[in-house]
C-alpha cells in the first residue's frame, strides 16, 4: 500500500452556548487536520483540537512540512515516518505547540489507515480492550461562564443521566466564589460521586497551596493543571503537600516532559492528550513510562474521545475518559455513552471520520 495524497483541512464547529474556562472563550471547536488517500483506497482521518484560533498555523506545517513526506511511502512504516517527520525540518523550529499537534494529527490518521486496511476498530488493532465499557466523567456542566443556578442544574442532571465523575472549572479572579460554587456542587451531587476541578493554570503557587487545602474539604478526584505547565517544581510542591492528588498533560507535549514530571514525583493522573503529543505512536510510549510508575491515564478530551476511547480501551493503566459532546455529531461512528460509560465502537479504524455533508458544512480551509 502506498499513501498518494495528503491535503489538511479546517473545520469550525459551533459551539452552543459558548463557554469559558480560565484561559478560553470558546464559539466554536476547531479541527484541523488531514485526510490521507492510499492507492487501495483506504483513507486516514486526524486531526488535533483547538478553540478555533491557530487552525492556519497547523495546517500549514501538515501541508508544508509532512505531507511531502508521506506521498508513495506505506502508511504501515508509520513508526519510521513518525521519526522522520519529528527530528526532520521542523525539529528545528519547535519541539512542541504547532509542529506536535501537526505531527498528531498526521500520526492518528495513518493509524486509522492501518486499522482500517486490517478490517478492525482501533482499539482492537492495538490488542484488544480490557473491558467492554470505560467509565467516563462530564465536564459539559461546569463552565465558568455559567451562573451558580445553571452549574448546579446541570451537575444535578449529569448524574440523573449515569455519570458518577463531574468536573467543574474554577479559575474566577477571586478564588472565594471558586470555593463557594465547589461547596455548591458537592452538596448538590452528594458524597458518592467522584468530583474534579480544573483551574486551567491560573494559579501562582502560592494560591494554589492556600486554596487547594481550603478545598480538600470536599474530597477532591484531582486538582488538575493549577500552575503553568511548564513548571514542574511547582507542580511536584502541591503533589507533597496538598492532599489532593495533581492531574495535569493537556499542555505537555511530549515524552520527555512527561518522564520529568512523572520522575519529580509532579503528577498524579496523567492527562496525556493523543491529539497534543505526537499521536498515538508518542501517546502509546507515554503511557507504557506513566504504567511503570504506577500512574493512572485519564486523558484531556477536549471533545476529542472518538479517538481517546480506543487508546483507553487498550491500555491498562487507564481509567476513565472525560466526556464533552460538541462535536460527536459529525462523525460516521460518533461516541455512545449509556449510563455514564463509553461503549466500544465496532466499526474498522480510528472513529475519526467525519460524514461528508457535515464535513463541507463546517470546512473553513
Amino acid at each position: 500500500m502506498k499513501i498518494t495524497k495528503a491535503e489538511s483541512f479546517v473545520l469550525h464547529v459551533p459551539i452552543t452556548p459558548p463557554i469559558t474556562d480560565a484561559i478560553n472563550v470558546a464559539t466554536h471547536w476547531g479541527l484541523a487536520g488531514v485526510r490521507i488517500y492510499t492507492d487501495e483506497g483506504f483513507v486516514g482521518y486526524g486531526y488535533t483540537g483547538t478553540c478555533a484560533h491557530g487552525d492556519d498555523m497547523i495546517a500549514d506545517t501538515i501541508d508544508k512540512y509532512y505531507a511531502p513526506l508521506l506521498i508513495g511511502k506505506d502508511p504501515f512504516m508509520v513508526k519510521q515516518l513518525w521519526d522522520e517527520m519529528r527530528f526532520g525540518k521542523m525539529h528545528w523550529i519547535g519541539r512542541s505547540g504547532i509542529t506536535h499537534m501537526a505531527l498528531a494529527a498526521v500520526d492518528i490518521a495513518l493509524w486509522d489507515i492501518m486499522a482500517k486496511a486490517s478490517n478492525k476498530p482501533l482499539w482492537q488493532y492495538l490488542g484488544g480492550a480490557k473491558s467492554k465499557r470505560i467509565e467516563a466523567y462530564n465536564t459539559n456542566g461546569g463552565w465558568l461562564n455559567w451562573s451558580k443556578e445553571r452549574l448546579l442544574k446541570d451537575v444535578t442532571e449529569i448524574i440523573e443521566s449515569g455519570f458518577k465523575g463531574v468536573k467543574i472549572k474554577v479559575g474566577k479572579p477571586d478564588p472565594r466564589e471558586d470555593y463557594d460554587r465547589c461547596k455548591a456542587v458537592r452538596k448538590a451531587i452528594g458524597d458518592n460521586v467522584i468530583f474534579m476541578i480544573d483551574v486551567n493554570q491560573q494559579w501562582n503557587i502560592n494560591t494554589a497551596m492556600t486554596w487547594g487545602k481550603k478545598l480538600e474539604e470536599f474530597d477532591l478526584f484531582w486538582l488538575e493543571e493549577p500552575l503553568n505547565p511548564d513548571d514542574i517544581m511547582g507542580h511536584k510542591k502541591l503533589a507533597d503537600e496538598l492532599n489532593v492528588p495533581i492531574a495535569l498533560g493537556e499542555h505537555v507535549y511530549n515524552k520527555y516532559a512527561f518522564r520529568d514530571y512523572i520522575h519529580h514525583g509532579a503528577v498524579e493522573y496523567c492527562q496525556v492528550d493523543v491529539t497534543r503529543v505526537g499521536g498515538i505512536t508518542e501517546w502509546l510510549q507515554v503511557a507504557g513510562l506513566a504504567a511503570s510508575y504506577d500512574i493512572p491515564i485519564c486523558p484531556h478530551v477536549g471533545d476529542m474521545g472518538q479517538i481517546h476511547q480506543h487508546l483507553v480501551a487498550s491500555t491498562q493503566n487507564a481509567i476513565m475518559l472525560e466526556y464533552i459532546p460538541w462535536i460527536r455529531h459529525i462523525f460516521v461512528e460518533p461516541v455512545t455513552v449509556r449510563d455514564g460509560q463509553y461503549v466500544l465502537p465496532e466499526m474498522p479504524g480510528a472513529s475519526t471520520e467525519i460524514i461528508p455533508e457535515l464535513f463541507a458544512e463546517y470546512r473553513v480551509r
